[in-house]
């Protein structure tokens, strides 16, 4: 399993020595395990190179993940929408233990707009839709993320637990989250929570630029929109609560 995960958000490619260093495993052991997995399929090995990449099986296994797939075939068309209303970067994420990773991308119509996010993992206090999920979080995992070192990305990342807790507070009093060059510095975000049947906070829609056009100024207007989405996004997942601001 450490080997596969190796491949996350790393190198397409990774050769045996590397791989060895990478989970510190003696290269003899690290050659057989890779045998193991180019034979059951979930690794191949580029014969120009003799590298290895993740094998066929993998896709096929992240296609039985139905329940993602689900989310994304009922939010698709609001996401489109949202990417409409707003001229921006539209993502759909969720929580993957204890970070947040992008499940769905909709890129600006503009010449300068994001890299592709989906698939990456980020941690919670740093990104508009890793605060959104945050805040919903019971109070004992809320206190338990908050209580381990937060790592700090830009200047302006909050890294202290007292100030992330209050910033949580108003996440739930203003029903958005917002991320102002704290994962990468000259890039903003709102992001609000999506509900399941249950009421459950299952998911984060956003919006993210550049801070030349996602400005200040701005940030209630699109939090306002990206509001308005996630509401009906849970309305379609059978949510019949409200999510307004208070919510919790």
């Amino acid at each position: 399993m450490r080997l596969l995960k190796a491949f996350d958000n790393g190198p397409a490619e990774l050769g045996v020595m590397e791989l060895s260093r990478r989970v510190s495993l003696h290269k003899s052991t690290v050659s057989r395990l890779l045998a193991t997995l180019e034979h059951e399929g979930l690794l191949e090995r580029i014969p120009e190179t003799d590298k290895y990449r993740l094998g066929f099986l993998l896709v096929r296994l992240a296609g039985q993940v139905t329940h993602f797939s689900d989310l994304r075939s009922i939010a698709q068309p609001l996401l489109i929408e949202l990417r409409e209303r707003s001229g921006e970067t539209i993502h759909l994420a969720v929580l993957d233990g204890d970070e947040v990773v992008n499940i769905e991308q909709l890129s600006a119509p503009h010449l300068v707009r994001e890299a592709n996010w989906v698939g990456r993992r980020t941690p919670l206090h740093c990104v508009a839709n890793g605060k959104a999920l945050l805040a919903y979080l019971p109070p004992s995992t809320i206190a338990r993320l908050l209580a381990a070192p937060l790592p700090r990305y830009t200047e302006h990342t909050l890294t202290d637990p007292t100030v992330l807790q209050d910033e949580l507070t108003l996440i739930r009093e203003r029903g958005y989250a917002q991320a102002i060059g704290e994962i990468e510095a000259g890039l903003n975000a709102v992001a609000a929570p999506i509900h399941n049947a249950n009421g459950d906070v299952v998911a984060a829609v956003s919006i993210s630029g550049p801070a030349y056009r996602v400005t200040s100024e701005r940030l209630s207007e699109f939090g306002a929109l990206v509001c308005a989405t996630a509401q009906r996004i849970s309305a379609r997942l059978g949510f019949v609560g409200t999510s307004q601001p208070g919510r919790t």
